[in-house]
């Protein structure tokens, strides 16, 4: 089918709805849910719970119109082996990476809190990327799956927005990718550093990708599924 465009910041996208997938990062119970990691580092899980409704909403749509769609999760090996001493370390924390937490051992592969939440929870034939670190391509097979199914644009859901989704967008816009970032399905456990982060995606006429919303991605994934039918 023809071309479709999505209207984002700094100016609109236009891409290949064959060539198109949805990337929702790391909705783990452990960043998301009280109770999890997120939780325990004192900070508010709310402002990362705000996502999961309206990345539900692209979910389905997504879904709808048939574009392949990839989850993300941030942990390790049971035994460690794949997390370098500096990460573990960081922080000084009384319960870290490894340590048995309210969810099971933290950030752990198996383990309740490594987990994504019912909400978004992948759907069968739905590829999960596990990784060690915060971007998704790095030591994982991500660029593999997307080069196989030829895709070219990322629509871009997750947490947090600063970190994960960050390192992942920038990751990707130098393997060729473009990703458009929907800011309502992206969240920050810090307002400001929310703010900064979608600022600097769409800096300088894109330098990163596009910054975009739910709204504006479910209608035109909802053009998909029209002219699919």
């Amino acid at each position: 089918m023809d071309k479709l465009t999505i209207d984002a910041e700094p100016y609109p996208l236009e891409f290949d709805p064959d060539r198109v997938a949805l990337l929702i990062i790391d909705m783990q119970r452990d960043f998301v849910e009280p109770g999890g990691f997120g939780e325990m580092l004192g900070n508010d899980v709310s402002r990362l719970r705000s996502t999961i409704e309206p990345c539900g909403r692209v979910l389905a749509a997504a879904r709808a119109a048939g574009i392949a769609v990839i989850h993300t999760r941030e942990g390790h090996r049971p035994d460690l082996a794949d997390a370098p001493p500096t990460k573990l370390a960081r922080g000084r924390l009384e319960v870290g990476i490894g340590d048995e937490g309210p969810m099971g051992r933290v950030l752990v592969r198996g383990a309740h809190g490594h987990d994504i939440v019912p909400e978004l929870y992948p759907a069968e034939g739905e590829p999960v990327v596990d990784k060690p670190g915060k971007g998704a391509f790095y030591e994982t097979d991500l660029h593999l799956i997307l080069k196989n199914r030829g895709i070219e644009t990322l629509i871009v859901c997750g947490v947090t927005t600063e970190v994960c989704v960050h390192t992942t967008v920038r990751e990707a816009n130098d393997r060729g990718y473009e990703c458009v970032v929907l800011a309502d399905c992206v969240g920050s456990y810090f307002p400001e550093f929310q703010r900064v982060a979608l600022e600097m995606i769409k800096a300088q006429g894109g330098i990163f990708g596009w910054v975009s919303d739910a709204d504006r991605a479910v209608a035109v994934l909802g053009r998909i599924r029209r002219d699919a039918a």
